[in-house]
């Protein structure tokens, strides 16, 4: 994309997957995202960049300005979305298609948390804490002062903080609680689930109105797990595979050769607290665009067992 004139000659590719990380951070969208980026670079090209001093900066600038216009008109889109709404899938690590920014921000925890705050805290929050954008440059795009602009930021923060989010686990434990995780499900096995889920694990389906999913949060270790069985017997996967979303391991399950959902999870003193599962095929294309063998394979649980002793 791009050609001699244009802003890849003066470093497009370094500082892209930074416009589409503010883009998706702000958006919670790979689709809305992917398209801001587009916009981003038509804007670069036609501009004179010979005066920009900071390009990184410059780039930032205008894709969070352009999500921002997004992520108001996506607040009354979702107030009308079919049951509960999810962050879009986004993979990180090893099977991403390309470079992402990966921190905690991109996390559907996180994602979640900041879907909480009104789009001016959002983007303050975003640009300042976790791409260091200036003040004075956050107020130009939300048309305020650098001091109103800077109590955003910081009103942001305070929420995010009181927000009740476990500790993470380590990965070793996570990827450890998931093999049992799965083979669990894949069994049916009823005991071994209630014993990975915290007594007030919350389970949460996004399903969009495209996709059978429940429409409400199920609450509690042991209802989960009922729901986690009778789904098994009636969805049974082809296969289950381990891969990183939003800079975590997750669960994607497989049928009939194609991806029908991917599951996140937090994890607190050694069992799942919250389980989150994208089924909305709208949200699950780029993920099926991702070549069979890219995706990491869960090891079997007696596998994984042997190795730890």
């Amino acid at each position: 994309m791009g050609d001699a004139s244009g802003p890849d000659l003066l470093g497009w590719e370094t500082h892209r997957p930074a416009v589409f990380g503010v883009a998706y951070r702000l958006l919670g969208s790979v689709a809305d995202a992917e398209d801001v980026t587009q916009d981003v670079w038509l804007r670069a090209a036609a501009a004179d960049l010979s005066a920009v001093t900071d390009l990184r900066a410059w780039l930032v600038t205008v894709s969070a300005r352009r999500a921002y216009d997004v992520l108001k008109s996506a607040r009354v889109r979702r107030e009308s979305y079919v049951g509960p709404w999810l962050p879009e899938p986004l993979l990180t690590g090893p099977d991403a298609a390309e470079p992402v920014l990966v921190d905690d921000s991109v996390s559907s925890a996180m994602l979640l948390v900041m879907e909480e705050l009104s789009p001016p805290e959002r983007v303050a929050f975003v640009l300042h804490d976790v791409f260091e954008i200036p003040f004075p440059r956050i107020a130009e795009i939300l048309d305020t002062t650098a001091a109103a602009a800077r109590q955003l930021a910081s009103r942001a923060r305070r929420r995010i903080s009181r927000a009740d989010r476990p500790t993470p686990a380590s990965k070793a434990e996570r990827e450890r609680l998931l093999t049992l995780f799965r083979a669990a499900y894949e069994a049916g096995d009823f005991e071994a689930l209630v014993q990975l889920l915290h007594p007030d694990t919350t389970y949460v389906t996004d399903g969009g109105g495209n996709a059978f999913a429940a429409r409400k949060t199920i609450r509690g270790g042991t209802r989960v797990a009922e729901v986690m069985v009778r789904v098994s017997g009636q969805w049974r996967p082809d296969r289950i595979d381990l891969t990183e979303v939003g800079g975590e391991p997750a669960l994607v399950h497989r049928r009939a050769g194609t991806v029908f959902s991917v599951d996140t999870f937090e994890f607190s003193g050694g069992r799942i607290v919250a389980y989150r599962r994208v089924m909305n095929p709208d949200k699950l294309t780029r993920v099926r665009r991702s070549h069979p063998h890219r995706l990491s394979r869960l090891p079997d649980a007696a596998t994984d067992e042997r190795t730890r002793n």
